[in-house]
């Protein structure tokens, strides 16, 4: 049976913005998890695919594919060459997702084969035109025994920009993911501080037989609440990891017994971790820099959900 867990990192205190329940709209599904478009609409949205396999017992890349506004770097020397792991940088032309791009990928890791997703630098996403949205899709399939790694640098919105993503994987009970999901307050040099208008972040893990799994949205919506910059309390990043599978929980475990002591020793002794500063009243707030918590997902015992 996998093991899962979820690791969500608040540098940023949006306890009341994070939504896992929020309702949205998503992309039809089928039973592996995959999104179902029509033939056209696939070939006119896909911009990227990336097929790992084993060929000669070490995990290769059998078919990579890729097109503008979207660039696939794979390096062949990365690491020890002791280490059987194929590593894909994923590239955006002109250095960030303009106003209106639709970019969509999909990979397939075969089983016992182990795949990198990252990136060079962090995802910027240009001020949006109009009511124009930016969007981004990516679907995975993870084999037996695999792993599939997505450790890319954070996302950064300028103002006014509008960005949602969303991540679809279909895994087998002993399949291994790695799902890292962060965001920035946005350009610090330039002023600017959560000044995007929209920014939605949608993952779902499904069992190849289509079981929902891990099903969450992160909605940050200033036509909803406001201002966001407001709400945040001069936090600055929220992230999300995902650990699922047999080969994490030792890191599960090590992750989540290192949060429970960071924040249980920030409770005891606040005053060296904690920052104040006024409210709207003029009364000092009391928080913490840091704000981490853990959880489980997924039926009975055998999947964890650790948040930050």
């Amino acid at each position: 049976m996998s093991y899962g867990a979820v690791v969500t990192h608040q540098s940023g205190s949006c306890t009341s913005l994070i939504q896992s329940n929020q309702r949205v709209a998503l992309p039809s599904v089928d039973g592996r998890g995959r999104i179902m478009r029509s033939g056209e609409a696939v070939r006119e949205m896909e911009m990227g695919s990336v097929v790992v396999e084993k060929v000669g017992g070490r995990s290769s890349v059998t078919s990579c594919f890729s097109r503008y506004p979207l660039k696939f770097i794979i390096p062949k020397k990365v690491g020890s060459s002791k280490t059987d792991a194929v590593w894909v940088y994923a590239l955006n032309y002109g250095g960030g997702i303009v106003s209106g791009d639709n970019i969509s990928c999909k990979f397939s890791v075969g089983d016992t084969c182990t795949m990198v997703l990252t990136t060079q630098g962090s995802t910027k996403v240009y001020k949006s035109v109009g009511s124009k949205c930016s969007q981004q899709i990516l679907e995975a399939r993870v084999g037996s025994n695999a792993l599939l790694a997505i450790i890319p640098d954070p996302v950064t919105c300028f103002s006014t920009a509008r960005y949602c993503q969303k991540q679809v994987f279909c895994v087998l009970p002993d399949s291994n993911l790695v799902m890292v999901d962060w965001i920035t307050s946005g350009r610090h040099e330039s002023g600017e501080k959560w000044d995007f208008d929209l920014y939605r972040s949608t993952n779902n893990i499904f069992l190849e037989d289509g079981q929902p799994l891990f099903l969450d949205t992160m909605l940050l919506d200033k036509e909803k609440i406001g201002c966001v910059q407001e709400h945040m309390h001069n936090y600055q990043v929220i992230a999300m990891i995902v650990l699922l599978g047999p080969k994490m929980q030792y890191i599960q475990n090590l992750v989540q017994d290192h949060v429970k002591k960071v924040m249980s020793e920030q409770l005891q002794h606040p005053s060296a971790a904690w920052s104040h500063q006024r409210d709207k009243a003029d009364h000092f707030i009391t928080k913490p820099s840091f704000i981490a918590s853990c959880s489980a997902f997924g039926p009975k015992v055998n999947y964890k959900f650790i948040q930050f």
